[in-house]
């Protein structure tokens, strides 16, 4: 590959970068370029760490042949486990206990080292194996993400040349700086939908992120909380209740989310969301169908925990209806996107009630006032009260007690939600 290549295959992936292409697909055409250019490519890996809850990194792939192998993937954790011994035997690890940047393989003359991956590659009809390890520097480093490691695998007798050696060694930083663009596009991403919610982060990146930016909007209202969570934090170790409200969020979120809602905010083992759109009826009763989800989460969640001998509980949640203001709220330094308004509070005093009146859950009247005839008929009236804070006194409605009293009112009652959702 001569020089004006090189240069031609550098431009194409720093276009690439700033489109915005996806991974998988810029180390294809990556590879296929060189291979075009007469840099006889078989097999290429492509691994970086990211900044993720859940995965710890990324990996793409590009073979020169059809295989049922994905083109990207996802890891979890490489420090337990197989996954841990896994890694320790890699040639990657190898590289990064010696120090080494790059690493080559004669894989007709190998059998001195012991890389469980050697085996497979020479049975696939690959000669020749080399890998990059590229670091970031501390600056260059966020999270895990602090290497870009590669390896890049030959059929050609007698292995890469010196020149074709040398030609990656020029491009392959290029490449690992490329995907690292990507990685992290996709991790203000993550953290954006993980910490501020779904709607709220694509806002920000949309680039509403001066402060006191709001729009006043209709929403449905939710705010639910543990009951008796103060009670059992007492009662139990200090690194279980990390545990316990884990899995308790992760119940309401889950339900929240599968039924259009948006999560805002985590306020100890409280959780706001809102339920928005043109149809407000529409919203109330997805409201409906996620308060609804995450009874049948709890009831599977405690099954867990008891069997395992953990302590279980339920939950309040409070339904309202009202305008807000929905952005920016804080200081130039800090700001929070969330909403704000006389409803917020209204809905958080009435999740409170439920205490009071011994109901997991309470709707205001605006709330019921906006259902359809057949919602409506489905909650009753629990009485009039003042709520705390709040200049009048309103009556809270809950769900008829027959519905969970009676299989065929339960039936009737989800099928009435099941109806709502095929109609959004």
């Amino acid at each position: 590959m001569d020089t004006a290549t090189r240069l031609e295959v550098a431009n194409w992936l720093v276009a690439q970068s700033l489109t915005g292409m996806p991974e998988n697909e810029i180390l294809r055409g990556f590879c296929k370029r060189c291979c075009a250019a007469g840099l006889e490519l078989s097999r290429s890996l492509a691994i970086i760490d990211t900044l993720h809850p859940i995965f710890e990194g990324r990996g793409f792939r590009w073979n020169d042949v059809d295989t049922n192998e994905a083109d990207s993937f996802e890891y979890g954790s490489s420090n337990e486990g197989e996954a841990a011994q896994n890694w320790r035997r890699s040639v990657f690890h190898h590289m990064l206990e010696n120090g080494d940047d790059e690493f080559s393989i004669d894989l007709m003359d190998c059998a001195h080292l012991d890389f469980p991956i050697i085996e497979d590659l020479v049975a696939q009809g690959h000669r020749h194996y080399l890998a990059f390890v590229h670091r970031f520097g501390e600056a260059g480093t966020l999270g895990q993400m602090d290497c870009f490691y590669s390896n890049w695998l030959t059929r050609r007798d007698g292995g890469f040349t010196d020149t074709q050696i040398g030609a990656l060694r020029d491009l392959v930083p290029l490449l690992a700086l490329t995907v690292k663009s990507a990685q992290q596009v996709d991790i203000v991403r993550t953290l954006g939908r993980v910490y501020l919610g779904r709607d709220a982060s694509e806002q920000v990146l949309r680039g509403r992120i001066s402060r006191g930016v709001t729009e006043r909007i209709n929403a449905v209202l939710w705010f639910s909380d543990l009951r008796s969570s103060t009670a059992i934090s007492e009662s139990i170790s200090p690194d279980e209740i990390i545990p316990l409200l884990n899995d308790y969020a992760e119940a309401s979120i889950d339900a929240i989310y599968e039924a259009g809602g948006d999560v805002l905010k985590l306020i100890g083992d409280g959780v706001l969301a809102i339920f928005t759109g043109g149809d407000m009826s529409a919203a109330r009763h997805a409201a409906l169908r996620a308060e609804h989800r995450f009874r049948l989460n709890i009831s599977k969640l405690n099954a867990r925990r008891a069997g395992e001998g953990r302590p279980v509980t339920s939950a309040y949640v409070g339904l309202h209806v009202g305008e807000v203001f929905y952005g920016n709220i804080g200081s130039e330094d800090r700001l929070d996107f969330t909403v704000v308004g006389p409803a917020v509070n209204e809905v958080s005093r009435i999740a409170s009630m439920c205490r009071s009146v011994d109901r997991e859950l309470l709707a205001s009247s605006e709330f019921c006032a906006g259902l359809d005839d057949e919602g409506r008929r489905y909650l009753v009236s629990t009485g009039r009260y003042a709520l705390r804070g709040i200049g009048r006194a309103q009556d809270l409605f809950t769900l008829d007690p027959e519905i969970a009293a009676s299989p065929s009112a339960t039936k009737a009652y989800e099928n009435f939600l099941a109806d709502e959702m095929s109609h959004p």
